[in-house]
């Protein structure tokens, strides 16, 4: 056990949600659909910045329902299409509908492939992958996280989507696949995220837990609130960045 309160040793993957914990869908949605806009949505205004938020809301939305049992596509770029036919019906955004054909929907849809990394995201990964297995587990559509790994340089062990499951996170069954296919009881497996909601799931399952705060993910209230159980807290651990888990879990197989 390390000073952690979590036996880092005994982790043998680390499964990593990516939209907002490993990649920064914020920054870049907002940066490129004011670029794709022409002229009508202004860059780092506030209306580029709502529209990008408003389109990640009709995502949670989408996920929630579907998690729980409702209707809806398990394929995220459909979803993310449709959400954003959606918003273009509503009085707030329908003035980009003369901007925005059918190709320029295409065009909007994929920015969701090719999301910057945060500046820790590839040295911590990394090294982190010298010392345990890293896979994603996301709710992206598999095409979706291929592409987003391969035009970022993400160097996963291997990709987990929820596509793949038959339903979302939190969706218990989601977890517990991701552990039946590595072939590891949960204890071994550690949920990294920067959403509180998604690791509160993956603990249902046995899954340790580790919380890396991201400034565009979960309330600012609850980012500065989250405390690793040793302090009190709801998860096993948090962390700054992937290169400060990387750094504790090469300390831990050293000792």
């Amino acid at each position: 056990m390390t000073s952690t309160g979590l036996d880092l040793r005994k982790i043998d993957a680390c499964l990593f949600d990516v939209f907002g914990t490993v990649l920064d869908w914020h920054s870049t949605v907002t940066r490129q659909v004011a670029r794709l806009s022409k002229g009508l949505l202004l860059e780092d205004s506030r209306d580029a910045v709502e529209f990008a938020e408003e389109w990640r809301a009709g995502y949670y939305a989408h996920v929630k329902r579907v998690s729980q049992g409702g209707e809806g596509t398990g394929n995220t770029d459909i979803m993310h299409r449709q959400i954003l036919d959606d918003m273009l019906t509503t009085p707030r955004w329908s003035h980009l509908v003369d901007v925005w054909g059918e190709s320029d929907r295409e065009e909007l849809t994929m920015i969701w492939h090719n999301l910057d990394a945060y500046q820790d995201t590839i040295p911590g990964l990394t090294q982190l992958k010298r010392h345990v297995n890293i896979l994603a587990l996301s709710n992206g559509n598999f095409r979706l996280l291929l592409d987003l790994a391969k035009n970022q340089g993400v160097p996963w062990d291997g990709i987990f989507s929820s596509e793949l499951f038959g339903s979302y996170k939190p969706n218990k069954k989601v977890y517990q696949s991701a552990a039946y296919h590595l072939s590891l009881p949960p204890h071994k497996i550690a949920m990294v995220a920067a959403h509180k909601f998604d690791l509160l799931a993956a603990a249902s399952v046995g899954f340790k837990t580790i919380y890396v705060p991201r400034p565009a993910e979960d309330s600012r209230e609850v980012r500065e609130s989250m405390r690793g159980k040793k302090d009190g807290g709801e998860v096993d651990l948090v962390v700054k960045d992937f290169e400060e888990l990387a750094k504790l879990i090469r300390e831990a197989r050293q000792s």
